[in-house]
């Protein structure tokens, strides 16, 4: 008994210290490689615990491999967009401008209901209020609700509301996401010229994004971030 009593507290631990190397992700945050990784590595655990004929390192090296599996993966997803799709899948949007698009929420394997769902979780109990809804990777939806559906705040008193836009990611974590530039019209050499002019390297830039008025969200890695009115033709095509 006192071994399986130490056993369980020596396995307890060094999960807890997995876990916490992994990240403070909640279960509901999770990446599916993540969520994956948080079932195999539970039911790991148990066999040790339970199984006194099972050797103790025979528990703790899957463990430990798996937390080396889980940190190659996170650096991959993060240097190569191409590959986080691959594991990850990638944002898709539900909700435009036209409504629901039935074609992305059938490919996503949902019904109307379980949109429906999503964004009364979010707040919003008419697809009337809703500009766009992104079905993030997680599984969470995103809402970018109407302007008339927008709370006033007090910036807005006195002023003429504009119509609200999705910023589309151009450069993350460094890259220069090619493939969001066909959604509008801007082109990739005018965003380099554009950093370019700013004296700013590309590889240190944390997040660029880029809305339909001309706005740029600019970050730097380590530096405070800014939004800029720009020229650029932010435009969807």
């Amino acid at each position: 008994m006192l071994t399986l009593i130490i056993r369980s507290i020596i396995i307890y631990f060094i999960v807890l210290i997995v876990f916490r190397l992994m990240g403070k992700r909640q279960l509901g945050q999770m990446q599916p490689f993540e969520l994956v990784l948080t079932l195999v590595l539970a039911d790991l655990a148990t066999i040790p615990m339970a199984e006194i004929s099972v050797p103790l390192i025979h528990g703790i090296v899957p463990l430990l491999a798996l937390l080396v599996i889980h940190y190659i993966i996170t650096i991959i997803t993060r240097f190569s967009p191409k590959f986080s799709e691959l594991i990850s899948g990638k944002p898709v949007i539900v909700i435009n401008q036209n409504g629901i698009d039935y074609k992305a929420v059938k490919k996503l394997n949902l019904n109307i209901d379980d949109i429906l769902e999503s964004l009364r979780g979010a707040g919003y109990f008419s697809i009337d209020d809703v500009l766009f809804a992104i079905m993030e990777t997680n599984g969470k939806i995103s809402v970018l609700p109407k302007a008339k559906s927008t709370p006033i705040t007090k910036q807005d008193m006195g002023l003429v509301r504009q119509e609200n836009s999705m910023p589309i990611t151009l450069i993350s974590e460094g890259k220069l996401l090619k493939e969001n530039f066909k959604d509008i019209k801007v082109t990739k050499q005018e965003v380099l010229d554009y950093i370019k002019e700013l004296k700013l390297n590309i590889k240190k830039i944390l997040v660029f994004t880029l809305d339909n008025n001309g706005i740029v969200y600019l970050q730097e890695m380590h530096k405070r971030g800014q939004a800029i009115q720009t020229n650029l033709k932010g435009k969807n095509k």
